[in-house]
């Protein structure tokens, strides 16, 4: 079997939230990453993996056999930032030359599911040198296939040569099952074409592993998985509730303001309603007869015209004291009897300052 130091360098751009890949590129990302972790180790004991961000350039975990240390590892990397593939691959690079085993085979899986704005000059010197030090790279191009496919051809093809094979690059589109499609790959099988022994297919085994082969393993990665879920549905709770108390301030904002309009217009138009009601109970009947008939005549003037003349004005107080007009209006309102007592009682209030007034000239 060959011995082999691996370094796995994962994605942990923001572009790692976006839901093509279920339930979403990162954790498909983590149990693709899984699946190469078991495939490294089990096909042979003295094999190493590391573990690295490419969005920060952070190692994770130096090289080790440990895989519950690797996988909840890689189980707390989560989304922020922009890849710098170049300066990744680089510390890779010298991550892998202090290796223990020096007679171990240097190999570098890249994992990239975000756009690549390297330049494509540095990537073929990279891999130029990197062919020289003797070192592998695997490249697991999937979500952005569209923009880093031609580029990360490119770069493989250099780092190959011209008969070399052993640097691979596989091409995953959104959709698809990425632990599915690295199970079948050379990335897993190796290079003689065979499933490392003790790995169960990416179907087989909740997450790959055989809990019958190592229970403590397939424990601690359930447990990892729980405490990822569990962050996740705590963050999805905290967005909707913030959401929901944001539309509820809103909300109760206006129905605030709306109650205390509505409010303070009732409150004007039923105390309006009381003077008004309390002033016409106040009155005689005579008297409310006499405040009819000049409510009667201010809404016929007002209706004949707007603005009236010094002579209208005249010639309305004079038709007030009309007797004859009087009777006239007063026949021509609806339920009023201008022959009754109440109605002549009425008429004789309004002309009595009139007479008043003519018999002190």
């Amino acid at each position: 079997m060959v011995l082999e130091s691996t370094v796995i360098c994962v994605d942990n751009s923001d572009f790692m939230r976006n839901g093509d890949f279920l339930p979403s590129r990162i954790q498909a990302q983590q149990d693709a990453v899984n699946l190469i972790v078991h495939s490294k180790l089990r096909s042979n004991p003295e094999n190493n993996v590391a573990l690295l961000t490419l969005a920060n350039v952070q190692v994770l975990a130096t090289l080790t056999s440990d895989a519950p240390k690797l996988l909840s590892k890689l189980h707390d990397v989560q989304p922020n930032g922009d890849v710098n593939l170049l300066t990744g691959i680089r510390v890779a690079h010298l991550a892998l030359k202090h290796r223990q085993g020096k007679n171990h085979r240097m190999r570098i899986v890249v994992f990239l599911g975000s756009p690549l704005d390297s330049d494509e000059k540095e990537l073929i010197k990279l891999a130029k040198r990197l062919k020289k030090e003797k070192v592998n790279v695997d490249v697991v191009n999937f979500g952005e296939e569209q923009y880093n496919t031609d580029k990360l051809n490119r770069f493989v093809e250099a780092i190959n040569g011209k008969e070399g094979t052993a640097s691979r690059m596989l091409t995953v589109s959104g959709g698809s099952l990425l632990a599915d499609a690295l199970y079948s790959s050379a990335i897993v099988q190796g290079e003689d074409g065979a499933i490392p022994p003790g790995l169960g297919g990416a179907g087989g085994f909740e997450f790959g592993v055989n809990p019958d082969d190592d229970p403590e393993l397939a424990m601690a990665l359930r447990i990892s998985m729980e405490e990822q879920r569990q962050r996740q549905e705590t963050e999805t709770r905290r967005v909707q509730a913030e959401s929901a108390e944001a539309h509820t301030t809103e909300a109760g904002s206006d129905d605030a303001l709306l109650s205390q309009a509505l409010a303070m217009s009732m409150q004007a138009a039923e105390s309006q309603s009381h003077s008004s009601h309390a002033d016409y109970s106040a009155l005689t009947e005579e008297e409310q007869i006499a405040l009819a008939m000049q409510m009667s005549l201010q809404e016929s003037q007002s209706g004949s015209s707007s603005h009236p003349t010094p002579m209208d004005a005249e010639d309305a107080e004079g038709r007030i004291d009309d007797p004859e007009y009087l009777q006239r209006v007063l026949g021509e309102l609806p339920g009023v009897d201008p022959n009754s007592e109440e109605v002549r009682n009425a008429m004789a209030s309004l002309l009595q300052p009139k007479k008043e007034k003519e018999e002190k000239k």
